[in-house]
């Protein structure tokens, strides 16, 4: 998969820079602000709202000051620069937006007009077929290549996006001129989504990449199992420009790497890598894609995402590679920062680093192992991990390594899939949606009574 060879050259260029000091907001609670502050002998109900809060800050403080869009991250690293925005991990952030409206952290108004503010620029900015890129210059508009050829669309980080946008279109439902608008701007953009362009013409293929300067010479196709389920089911599901259900069964299905079936720790998994990969498989089609009781021909979605987490905690509690700290409480594997750079940590590729997304994106899966290690993160490791944006990326306790650093694609799922084990709210939302349920439907997709 593309994140994973793209982490493997981000390895090699060493550890990351110091974190760059970015401009505060000029309002007084952010002048008042104490980042190292952590309130004691909270509730679990009360860490879990205060955790989400504070990580929503990333979004809300850290949203580029012209578009709106989600910075890649919250230091300068690897030479990216300070203008790159993330298309995945932007999605991922309109995602928590609704959660803010609906705890009402922000006026609900307020949300509506970051988020209008987001869908004007995008539907000016860089686009490839009605897909956009990895990564947008947030002031521009215009692409910034993620690796040499892939400078075009990108159809798996704009799968992210279009979750993100068709979940806040279910929940900004008002009749005022800012939600309406924002509703015809998104169905503008999810109408114009050429899905069907990214199959070559053929009846059964679909690929990641497209670019007016390189063509399909990135040559990615879309099998599976990896973090693109949602990409499927998006590209079923379009309205203007589908894909047929056979891509589904004759692409993603068709995997060296997708029929599993093999116990890890004696727990069986039906799909996927051996011992499932890095935990992100499990959170980024999820946010919106509700796993319970869903059901195709190949998988009980639950089961997997479920059983995927409890290897990966099981993994880190066996703690093979004897790593400083692992346990019942501390544990967690999945792409992150770490000590030497970045890379995708996984119970077959682990050097040790434990990221708090893991297990608190795992919330639904695995309430009390994740509860664990939230208290672990916060009350026993939060002179290291807690920070005005959350907790901080990861951390290496063999290496005494701690992140300075704030990812967007780490920090939103924590924030969703909190809110979805306490309320189901984004998997209601997106699930209602019309085109979605037919887009399921196509592809075979059951859902039984929600567990």
């Amino acid at each position: 998969m593309k994140r994973l060879i793209f982490l493997l050259m981000l390895a090699l260029l060493g550890p990351l820079p110091s974190h760059a000091q970015r401009k505060k907001s000029s309002s007084p609670k952010a002048q008042t602000f104490n980042p190292t502050e952590r309130p004691k002998n909270l509730s679990d109900d009360e860490l879990l709202e205060l955790v989400q809060k504070q990580t929503f800050r990333y979004f809300w403080d850290l949203g580029h000051p012209v578009s709106g869009l989600a910075l890649e991250r919250s230091n300068v690293a690897f030479d990216y620069g300070g203008e790159v925005t993330t298309i995945g991990g932007t999605g991922f952030g309109i995602m928590a937006m609704v959660v803010a409206a609906e705890r009402q952290w922000h006026p609900r108004d307020s949300v509506a007009n970051r988020l209008l503010k987001m869908v004007r620029f995008l539907s000016k900015a860089d686009h490839y077929h009605g897909i956009f890129p990895h990564w947008l210059n947030g002031a521009t508009g215009k692409t910034i290549a993620f690796s040499r050829k892939d400078d075009g669309g990108d159809l798996v980080e704009s799968s992210f996006l279009f979750q993100g946008l068709l979940t806040a279109q279910q929940y900004f439902d008002g009749k005022n001129p800012v939600e309406s608008e924002l509703r015809n701007r998104i169905s503008g953009l999810w109408n114009d989504a050429e899905w069907d362009w990214y199959t070559q013409g053929s009846k059964n293929q679909l690929y990641w990449h497209w670019s007016p300067n390189h063509g399909w010479a990135m040559n990615f196709e879309l099998r599976g199992y990896n973090e693109a389920l949602i990409t499927h089911v998006l590209a079923a599901s379009a309205p203007r420009y589908p894909v047929s259900a056979e891509v589904y069964h004759k692409c993603w299905a068709q995997s060296n790497h997708f029929s599993n079936g093999k116990e890890y720790y004696g727990i069986e998994l039906p799909l996927g890598y051996p011992a499932g990969g890095p935990l992100f498989f499990a959170h980024y089609s999820y946010l919106g894609l509700d796993p319970r009781g869903l059901t195709d021909r190949y998988a009980d979605y639950w089961k997997q995402n479920v059983n995927h987490t409890r290897i990966n905690h099981a993994h880190c509690v066996a703690n093979p590679g004897k790593f400083k700290g692992y346990g019942e409480k501390s544990w967690g594997l999945t792409a992150s920062d770490t000590y030497n750079g970045y890379n995708a940590h996984s119970p077959t590729n682990d050097f040790g680093t434990i990221t708090p997304t893991a297990a608190l994106s795992s919330f639904p899966y695995t309430p009390v192992e994740s509860m664990k290690a939230l208290r672990y993160f916060y009350e026993e490791k939060g002179d290291q991990l807690w920070s005005e944006y959350g907790f901080v990326d990861a951390f290496n306790e063999t290496q005494n390594w701690y992140a300075n650093s704030h990812l967007a694609i780490d920090q939103g799922p924590i924030i969703v899939m909190i809110e979805n084990h306490r309320t189901g709210l984004l998997w209601d939302l997106f699930m209602k949606n019309p085109d979605v349920q037919k887009g399921l439907k196509k592809l075979g997709f059951e859902r039984s009574p929600k567990k």
